[in-house]
């Protein structure tokens, strides 16, 4: 069980191409995924300046980011082109959010950005240390509760749609907060699986190089939910 975006099967069938076009490490992974986050960052510089102006043009980056994710998670081999161009389109749309967020509450994001690099550290030195470990128990229950929170997302969505109120995900009730709690732990445990999966690759597997791209592509997809989780948790709070 493991991060959707990081399969073993992507892995097994990139596994021919290795020899001649290098082979996937773990440090390689994790320095293409401090690029994807710098382009990340450069796309949400953009719009935070004007985002009144990029606000309607929310949908239309949602729509492109999913395509550009499908289209990776699909074809892995061509990750080293569609990974920038998916954390640049996400910066877009974070750089809009964040701005709204920080309008309403000054210092959010940076609490927020602040808050979502050190769980991210926490996490490595946790895992790169053994201080917890990744047994087949503890993935099976990352896994189903990140599926859980897929379906009450896609459940409240739908519920929405049809004027039925969910006070219980928005509002900054105390059932509200804790599952925003909740919500945020899932996510930061998912950095365990992704690394854990990304060290089985590179040590079992020759995986080719542009499989780095691709996994860092799926730990920015980490990355990037545990800070909008962080953001809406912080939001709630400073509404109380």
């Amino acid at each position: 069980m493991n991060n959707p975006m990081l399969n073993e099967a992507a892995f097994e069938r990139a596994q021919e191409r290795a020899a001649s076009r290098g082979v996937m490490t773990l440090q390689g992974t994790i320095n293409k995924t401090f690029l994807l986050l710098f382009l990340c960052v450069i796309g949400g510089m953009i719009t935070w300046t004007n985002y009144q102006s990029w606000a309607g043009a929310t949908w239309i980056i949602t729509l492109f980011g999913v395509v550009v994710a499908l289209i990776t998670f699909s074809k892995p081999h061509v990750a080293p082109m569609t990974a920038p161009i998916y954390a640049f389109l996400e910066g877009l749309l974070l750089g809009v959010v964040s701005a709204m967020y920080n309008a309403q509450f000054k210092g959010i994001v940076f609490n927020a950005v602040a808050a979502t690099v050190l769980v991210f550290f926490v996490m490595l030195f946790v895992y790169r240390t053994g201080i917890i470990r990744v047994t087949r128990g503890l993935a099976v229950g990352i896994f189903s509760a990140t599926v859980a929170i897929a379906i009450l997302y896609l459940g409240s969505l739908i519920l929405s749609f049809f004027g039925v109120s969910t006070a219980y995900l928005t509002s900054s009730s105390p059932l509200a907060i804790g599952i925003s709690v909740v919500i945020c732990a899932v996510a930061a445990f998912n950095f365990l699986l992704d690394f854990h999966f990304i060290d089985s690759m590179t040590t079992h597997y020759q995986a080719p190089k542009y499989m780095e791209w691709y996994a860092g592509f799926g730990l920015l997809v980490t990355l990037v939910w545990l800070y909008v989780e962080i953001l809406q948790l912080l939001a709630k709070l400073q509404r109380r």
